[in-house]
């Protein structure tokens, strides 16, 4: 997508307001109706919040992972974080998520950190410092509570030797006319940025590697990772692989009202390494849809349906549907002031980064158990 269809979405760009209805046509995805989600209820015994609230609203083939489920054919995940700085809260969806599906499917999680790609399409960024960030978004996966036994954590750089065979298999598959459609690649694309798909697929591939047999595998991700997986899966099965199944959310929303939650703008993004101080700040000074004074609130009412706060807790930051429900029609009747909101807020996250970030600093003496290499 690009400017003229009013957003900017690219898996490493994303500005504007996004339609996500848009990109189900465009991307040619199935919406995640009411009838899969009662299928997963029915094995599972719940439907995870992120699913009742569309959060995770778009797929490809997760019908089919379910058949192979059904059939005992165990599954995997893969999903991964480009590490390029700390992790926000936005970056966490996919994993709570990821961590819902491993404790319902008892799966396994093969998580991938692209320090290569970071490097590769950063001109400022050297690979000794997107390795480091990648060590350190490690800690945020482990803190999670991923079963350590069931989640391996990789590093592009530090697991080559097992993940470029398969990249090469990919890389002799793709040609560069549908990677340039695809990404708009130009003249001036670096050889390593048009190389980089290949590296991306290898992970969907690599359970099968792993344990020598077809293993279905399914990549919950941001609706803004799909082009690479589209293309992996248009050559999946000419090199003896199942096509990856995708499970596609929206994108989590930055507290200043316009578009989506960005590392590259830390006042209106809440970082898992963030002080209760900052989340104050950064909380207190967000965007909502209050009124101009307390007086003309109470006569007229807010507006949650374009509220930063209202959004950040519908998201991420409440699982209790009744409670967002009910704090919305406050709102809107006057009942609750702008202020009032955010401070709830502000408590609720200060709360979930403190139980976060205890997990980070016990995750340091975890990484082993999580961590594969060459």
């Amino acid at each position: 997508m690009d400017a003229d269809e009013g957003y900017v979405l690219t898996p490493w760009e994303v500005s504007g307001n996004i339609d996500y209805d848009d990109l189900i046509k465009r991307f040619g995805t199935s919406r995640i109706d009411k009838t899969l989600q009662d299928r997963i209820e029915n094995i599972v015994g719940e439907v995870h919040f992120m699913l009742r609230r569309e959060i995770f609203y778009s797929h490809r083939d997760f019908n089919w992972i379910l058949d192979q489920y059904e059939k005992g054919n165990r599954f995997a995940m893969y999903t991964g974080r480009g590490p390029s700085g700390h992790t926000h809260v936005g970056h966490l969806m996919p994993w709570i998520f990821a961590k819902w599906l491993q404790d319902k499917f008892g799966v396994d999680l093969y998580f991938q950190l692209t320090d290569d790609e970071k490097f590769l399409f950063n001109f400022d960024m050297e690979l000794e410092k997107t390795h480091s960030f990648a060590l350190e978004n490690a800690l945020d996966v482990i803190a999670l509570g991923f079963d350590p036994e069931k989640t391996h954590i990789f590093i592009d750089t530090d697991y080559i030797n097992t993940i470029y065979p398969i990249a090469l298999k990919v890389a002799k598959r793709l040609n560069f006319s549908n990677v340039k459609a695809v990404f708009g690649f130009d003249n001036s694309t670096n050889v390593g940025s048009i190389f980089y798909t290949s590296i991306q697929s290898a992970p969907c591939f690599l359970p099968t590697e792993l344990e020598g047999k077809d293993v279905p595998v399914v990549i919950p991700c941001g609706i803004d990772q799909d082009p690479h997986f589209r293309l992996t899966r248009d050559i999946a099965n000419t090199i003896g692989y199942f096509k990856p199944a995708l499970l596609h959310n929206k994108l989590a929303p930055s507290l200043d009202g316009t578009g989506k939650m960005s590392a590259s703008i830390p006042k209106t993004t809440i970082f898992t390494t963030d002080t209760p101080k900052d989340v104050k700040s950064k909380l207190s000074n967000a965007f909502t849809g209050g009124c101009i004074s307390a007086k003309e609130q109470r006569e007229k009412g807010g507006n949650p349906d374009i509220c930063a706060i209202q959004n950040y807790r519908y998201f991420i930051f409440e699982e209790n549907d009744e409670e967002v429900e009910k704090i919305a029609k406050k709102c809107r009747m006057g009942d609750i002031l702008c202020g009032e909101c955010k401070a709830q807020l502000i408590e609720k996250v200060n709360a979930f980064l403190k139980k976060h970030q205890d997990g980070r600093e016990k995750a340091k003496d975890l990484l082993d158990q999580y961590i594969i290499s060459d």
